[in-house]
């Protein structure tokens, strides 16, 4: 079995970064469905995991995109510093979005075939 990182710095809208970093993770899962997918958010990207987001109607929505991939056994982790001082680390995450450190940021990486980064 593969397994894929993806990294996201960037924030949830402005740039399309986290949008085609998504894109690309729901690709893989769809054609690739043995591989084993982790996405891991970074500096502004960790907002990308806060719930409720709410677009206007033909817009992409990450938070949805964030769900199908933890529905299709995606794990997602954000970096607990970045967290922090963007005051959110207290929050509430999207369902199964898990705080995480560069320690576990370190393992995946060193344990993932391909490390892609948005």
């Amino acid at each position: 079995m593969k397994k894929v990182l993806i990294l996201i710095n960037d924030a949830p809208y402005g740039t399309e970064k986290a949008y085609n970093g998504l894109r690309l993770a729901m690709q893989i899962q769809k054609d690739y469905e043995d591989t084993d997918l982790c996405i891991f958010l970074m500096a502004d990207a960790v907002t990308c995991a806060l719930p409720n987001k709410r677009t206007p109607n033909g817009y992409y929505n990450i938070e949805r995109m964030l769900k199908a991939v933890i529905m299709k056994k995606g794990k997602v982790k954000l970096c607990g510093s970045c967290a922090e001082a963007r005051g959110i680390k207290e929050m509430k995450l999207v369902d199964e979005a898990e705080m995480s450190t560069m320690k576990e940021l370190t393992q995946w990486t060193i344990e993932s075939d391909k490390v892609i980064t948005f």
